[in-house]
This record gives C-alpha cells, structure tokens and sequence, in this order.
C-alpha cells in the first residue's frame, strides 16, 4: 500500500538539513520506508483429532477439535459447537480458508461439498463431483474453500461437509487431512 501522506508534525525542524520539509513538493525517498505490521488478529487454526463418520448426502458440521493457534480464544471446540466466534473490537475483513478430504472405503463417492456458514448461513462452497465418464471408483476426495468478507463483534463461522456415496458411511479424514484457517486481515 502507498503512503499518500506523511505528517509532519514529527519532524524536527532541523530533521533534514536545518529545514522543514515544503509540504507542497515532491520527494523521492531511495530508502526504505517502513510502518507498523499488519497485526493478523485474531487467527484462528483448527484440525481434527481423528475421522468423523457423516450422513450420507447432508451438510454435517466438521467436528473441528483440535486448536492448533488461536490467538483471541475466539474459537470453541466443544461438541455440537465448533465455531469461531468474533471477539469484541474484532470485527473487520476476514479471510477463511477450510480444507476436507474425505474417504469411503467401500463404494464410489458421487459428490462431496464444503461450506463456510456465517451465523448459520452458507456464505461460501466448494463441490467436486464424479460426473460418471470413467469407470474409475473414486475413494478419497478433497475440497478447499476460500471467503472474504466483512464480520462484525459477535458473527459466528462454522464449516459444514457433504458426502454423497454410492453405499456405506461416508467419512472426514482427521488431522492434518482437515484444517479451517480464520484471520482478520483488516480493520
């Protein structure tokens, strides 16, 4: 991002050469300017601790259990729950991220889909399907979602997977097949 200004106000009046800077020139600075970080606050990363056996064709919440960085203690990782939930003085631009990979040991996925909610509602998706064009029997499958967007104090995320199968029960891979990453990266 350019500086459009640089306040002067700071500036000694002998800061560059015994003068002041005229604030109606142009200056090229061959140096490097420098600002405060962006403070990627708060930053959430969750994983699973073992699979998770879903309903055959139903957006299931992901049972996200294992934290791996929570920087606010915004997320919960209770049963039921698995939310992020933003803090107060947190609202902002957000970016969130889940990645899935799911297994089906003894029939063909058809479909599989991740969601990212807001406050119940989809907000974002990610489908891949077996279109039946090849004879291949597809076992694992994968999704990653990606959103942006504005969340104001209180909104709350939770990431929701469907899994369509031929037969048997579907199944999330756990650890590190199953992570959701949630950061603000404005204000």
């Amino acid at each position: 991002m350019a500086l459009s200004k640089i306040d002067t106000n700071a500036i000694a009046d002998d800061a560059v050469d015994n003068t002041k800077l005229d604030l109606a020139s142009n200056y090229t600075f061959t140096g490097e300017v420098t600002a405060d970080p962006i403070k990627l606050s708060p930053l959430a990363s969750v994983t699973m601790s073992s699979g998770q056996t879903t309903t055959d064709d139903a957006a299931t919440l992901i049972a996200f259990d294992t934290v791996d960085v929570d920087t606010d203690s915004a997320f919960t990782n209770t049963a039921g729950n698995y939310k992020f939930t933003v803090p107060s003085g947190k609202a902002g631009k957000y970016m969130i991220n889940c990645m899935t990979t799911s297994f089906n040991e003894n029939s063909a996925t058809q479909m599989v889909q991740s969601y990212i909610y807001v406050n119940g509602s989809t907000v974002a998706y990610q489908r891949q399907r077996n279109d039946g064009t090849n004879s291949v029997t597809t076992r694992h499958a994968g999704t990653t979602v990606h959103w942006i967007g504005n969340l104001s104090v209180g909104d709350y995320v939770q990431f929701y997977y469907r899994h369509d199968v031929d037969s048997s029960t579907p199944q999330i891979q756990g650890s590190q097949q199953a992570r959701a990453t949630i950061v603000r990266i404005s204000d």
